[in-house]
């Protein structure tokens, strides 16, 4: 099933909330959802069909000896969040989430952010021009060494690359990239394909740069590696290819 773009997405710890939170208290913040809120047109792309992005990025966290909490991360007027959905991943597995974010800003473009409770974490570097998208696939341990690695295509209409970036320590490093590869057409408010585990591997499942075939593409810690596993006929067909079959 495709992810709908809705009307409300992520957004931002505000400057206020992040002064007020006690650092103990922050690390033992939990974030249980994310949304995006206070919708804007200050960044008309309209690459997700329409040129509604979000400015703010609003958590729900439940603190381990307290009551859950409303934290709104709001973003500078010059940056929006432009992307589908907020996502809730534990990135470096100590059992609380991280959220994953497409950010992009007024003349540099987008890049992929990591917030906790506490604000931005770490983010990859903007692509470079405005109107310069980039999709997430999804986040696993590609290469089974313990560490999550992050995969997103970058410009999916343009230059059409895998990257993957690695997530140690609060930061994000590229440790692969792959050109050839796509997951977006302008337009769509959904986001083909994603990632598959069959037989114990996990693999990237995307179309090739002129949509005619599905490549399933996997990372052994040094390098990418590329399968076409059949004929691209429509994004659903992305989607079943998702199930292994």
């Amino acid at each position: 099933m495709h992810t709908l773009r809705r009307l409300t997405r992520g957004a931002v710890l505000s400057a206020a909330l992040v002064a007020t939170l006690p650092a103990a208290s922050a690390a033992q913040d939990l974030i249980t959802s994310a949304k995006f809120t206070e919708p804007t047109t200050r960044y008309p792309h309209g690459v997700l069909g329409d040129d509604i992005e979000y400015g703010a990025l609003e958590l729900l966290t439940k603190s381990i000896n307290g009551p859950s909490k409303t934290l709104t991360l709001r973003l500078p007027e010059n940056r929006v969040f432009e992307d589908l959905s907020p996502r809730l991943i534990d990135l470096d597995g100590d059992g609380a989430a991280e959220v994953v974010v497409v950010e992009s800003e007024a003349s540099l473009g987008a890049r992929l952010s990591v917030y906790n409770p506490t604000g931005l974490l770490t983010a990859t570097p903007h692509i470079g021009q405005k109107n310069r998208w980039l999709a997430p696939v999804g986040a696993a341990d590609f290469d089974g060494d313990g560490q999550i690695e992050i995969a997103y295509i970058d410009r999916p209409h343009l230059a059409k690359t895998l990257r993957l970036w690695r997530f140690k320590d609060g930061t994000l490093t590229e440790v692969a990239s792959q050109t050839g590869l796509t997951n977006h057409q302008i337009g769509w408010n959904f986001i083909a394909g994603g990632i598959r585990t069959c037989q114990g591997t996990p693999e990237m499942i995307t179309a090739n740069s002129n949509w005619t075939r599905i490549i399933a593409t996997q990372f052994d810690g040094q390098a990418l590696s590329t399968k076409d596993i059949g004929a691209y006929t429509g994004p659903e067909s992305l989607t079943a290819a998702l199930s292994c079959s």
